[in-house]
């Protein structure tokens, strides 16, 4: 395959995966813009201007339609002003998110990328929550979670800063930048290896653009001022495009967040809460709401000082919202959870008269 796709992440398997797809006379491509409008391509021609085809917008929901980072099959219609994709190849993530608006179903709002780069400003915006999403996301969508923590040069301590989000981060790597200054940009740069594609993530006026900008050497992207009432920024980024770093490494920047609604996330939100998860092992009762029951881990170790009761509430606030979507989209699942929530209360009655009968 040609060295214009090589230089995008092109590798053996995808090109086993396309095979079906040559023989149609349908060639590869990378979306590497994604605009209301449509795509732009790189292929082994070069860059070329694609829309979905009306088959393949008709077949499939919102998450599976084309998106940035997608590597999809396309007819490039010699002539014509644009390309069209048939088909997307198998992914091998895909960062997804509760879409926004009424209708909700999944987003997807990258794919096909290794590592995931979760900007936040160390200014008064920085929420520890927000990042708690993010990283369950991340670890959902298969991707290495890298915490960037920008503007480091306007913030008086931030050692202290890093240490608060390093006790939620578990092992994914936190670090502190300017984009300015260029502080912390060559720690960066070790995640960041030709041929692997590392996604930007995080709300407006993070500074993802500007860090982007700092990266590639030049203006890649527009910038925007933050608020001062605030501290918050406004869109600036308003499409999804990949960029070729000199190192050959990629970065897909996207437009800021404003929410960020789980989506089938089970297992990413047990990885990022492990710390609680295994404490619950630790419980004397396996349905424990570690709320006044005895013998619950959980709560002893919010006594002891080990475990910060707003990490418990956020863990079980994204767990609800992950309850709620299921039980929208499953009949039965909102059943089991009846059932669920009936036993408990049962087994909660039980114990509590069992305790009487002691103390009698």
């Amino acid at each position: 395959m040609t060295t214009a796709l090589s230089d995008y992440g092109w590798t053996e398997a995808l090109q086993a995966d396309f095979q079906p797809f040559a023989t149609q006379g349908l060639i590869p491509g990378r979306i590497i813009v994604q605009q209301r409008g449509g795509y732009r391509l790189v292929t082994p021609g070069g860059e070329i201007d694609a829309r979905a085809s009306g088959a393949l917008m008709k077949a499939t929901a919102e998450d599976g339609r084309p998106t940035a980072g997608d590597w999809v099959a396309v007819e490039a219609r010699p002539g014509e002003t644009t390309a069209l994709v048939h088909h997307i190849l198998p992914r091998r993530t895909a960062f997804v998110r509760k879409a926004s608006g009424p209708r909700g179903g999944a987003q997807a709002v990258a794919t096909n990328v290794d590592v995931a780069l979760l900007v936040a400003s160390l200014n008064s915006d920085l929420n520890l929550r927000r990042l708690e999403r993010y990283l369950a996301t991340t670890y959902e969508s298969g991707a290495e979670p890298v915490i960037v923590l920008t503007k480091a040069d306007l913030t008086p301590d931030v050692a202290a800063r890093v240490a608060e989000v390093e006790a939620i981060a578990f092992g994914a790597p936190v670090l502190a930048i300017s984009s300015k200054t260029r502080e912390g940009l060559d720690a960066l740069a070790t995640h960041l290896r030709p041929g692997r594609t590392a996604v930007l993530l995080g709300s407006s006026g993070a500074g993802k653009s500007t860090l982007l900008n700092a990266l590639a050497g030049e203006e890649k992207m527009d910038t925007g001022e933050i608020r001062e009432a605030d501290e918050r920024g406004r869109h600036t980024t308003t499409h999804r495009e990949l960029v070729r770093l000199t190192s050959g490494a990629l970065i897909l920047d996207t437009p800021g967040m404003r929410e960020l609604g789980l989506w089938e996330a089970e297992a990413g939100v047990a990885q990022t809460f492990a710390d609680i998860e295994a404490l619950a092992e630790e419980c004397r009762f396996r349905d424990c709401g570690h709320g006044a029951e005895p013998g619950c881990a959980v709560r002893a170790a919010i006594e002891a000082g080990d475990l910060d009761p707003a990490r418990l509430k956020s863990f079980e606030k994204l767990q609800a919202e992950l309850a709620f979507e299921r039980r929208k989209e499953d009949p039965r699942a909102a059943m089991e959870n009846k059932k669920l929530w009936i036993s408990r209360h049962k087994a909660g009655r039980a114990r509590m008269k069992a305790k009487r009968g002691d103390d009698g």
